[in-house]
Parts: C-alpha cells; sequence; structure tokens
C-alpha cells in the first residue's frame, strides 16, 4: 500500500498582488481630487449671478486675499472672522511684501449692501489697487 504525499510546496505563489493597492489608491486619488477645490473657499457664501463674469485665475492661489461677506453681515479675511474696523490693517499686512494688491471679494447673493460697501471701504483703506468681485457665471438656456 502506498502513501499519497501532498506536495504543497509547488503551489505557494510568491508574488505580490498589488491590485487591490492600486484600486484603494486610485479611490483615494479621486477623492482628493474632488476635495481639494472645496477646501479654497473656506466661508461659505451663495455668490451672486453675472452675464459678463471673467475668470479670475488669481483667486484660486495660495496667497491669495480673500474677503468674505456673509447673509448675516460678518467678514471674513480668509477664513477669519474679523471686524470692519480691523479690516484695512489686516488686509495691509498681508498685502506688505506683495508686488500686486489685488484683493478678491466674496459677498453673499443677500448681504446687506451697506455691509459690503463699508468692506469694500475697508479694503480701499488698506491701499489696494484692485478688487475683484467674485460672481457666478449664469447659465443661459441650460
Amino acid at each position: 500500500m502506498g502513501i499519497n504525499k501532498r506536495n504543497e510546496g509547488a503551489k505557494v505563489n510568491s508574488n505580490i498582488n498589488v491590485t487591490p493597492m492600486v484600486d484603494v489608491m486610485l479611490v483615494l486619488l479621486i477623492i482628493f481630487m474632488v476635495i481639494t477645490p472645496m477646501l479654497n473657499n473656506k466661508v461659505n457664501v451663495d455668490l451672486p449671478t453675472a452675464d459678463a463674469a471673467v475668470v479670475m485665475e488669481d483667486a484660486n492661489k495660495e496667497d491669495a486675499v480673500v474677503v468674505a461677506v456673509t447673509r448675516d453681515g460678518k467678514t471674513f479675511l480668509g477664513g477669519d472672522a474679523v471686524t470692519v474696523d480691523d479690516l484695512g490693517s489686516k488686509i495691509s499686512a498681508k498685502l506688505e511684501n506683495k508686488t500686486n494688491k489685488e484683493v478678491f471679494m466674496r459677498a453673499d447673493i443677500r448681504a446687506n449692501y451697506g455691509k459690503v460697501m463699508d468692506a469694500v471701504d475697508g479694503i480701499r483703506s488698506a491701499g489696494v489697487s484692485q478688487l475683484g468681485l467674485l460672481t457666478e457665471k449664469r447659465d443661459n438656456g441650460q
């Protein structure tokens, strides 16, 4: 009578299967690609729409100075809440070493006009040469 011997060593696969790792990395890449543009706008405002909107690429830069006025009249410099009285001094401190003194403003569509004008006055008191008002482009007929 013979003994049946199993040869398990011949079946061992020593190759590393990288397919699951690649799948996980692609999912993470897609998630980060979707989330990254949302991180730039720290303050949530509903921008007004305009027909003649011009694309302002400088507003998306990391070192861009962005002022936001919310629906309830609060003013933000970047992601930090500021008062309208301190706005001019804080903007001039941020623009101190820059040659391009440009500030971008994001005002909510339902913000009080007086609060927006107070913020514009604070920006102008900082010696800003260019003020960009950010809007959404109106989608005509689609």
